[in-house]
């Protein structure tokens, strides 16, 4: 019988510790703002809720269109063009001057953009 009891008090104190510990977290809510609009109509009192959502847009970073960068932090692609990636943009190396160039689709057919050989 007393084991039984003490299993039961132990039983009981874990479930306590492990209730206790646990940690009450609010959901997380957008930025919302509820407005009430009116009728004209007065002896109804009407009101109509209306919520709008906050929506902030972020404007989109401006990419330089010319870069300099050493070589050696530069990778080489199969053909054995130099190239960097910055910023999910690719630049291309141009030989003729030694600066990156964001890419176009004009470096296909550009010997600058080349290694010279």
């Amino acid at each position: 019988m007393p084991n039984k009891q003490l299993a039961a008090m132990g039983i009981a104190v874990c479930m306590l510790i492990l209730g206790c510990n646990r940690r009450q977290v609010p959901e997380q809510s957008t930025a919302t703002t509820v407005t009430t609009r009116t009728s004209n109509n007065t002896a109804n009192n009407n009101t109509i809720p209306v919520r709008r959502t906050d929506v902030k847009r972020t404007a989109p970073m401006a990419a330089p269109k010319v870069i300099a960068v050493n070589d050696k932090a530069a990778k080489k692609s199969f053909d054995g063009r130099l190239y960097y990636d910055i910023n999910g943009r690719r630049y291309w190396k141009n030989y003729d001057d030694g600066k990156y160039y964001l890419f176009d689709k004009s470096m296909y057919t550009n010997r600058a953009f080349k290694p010279h050989e």
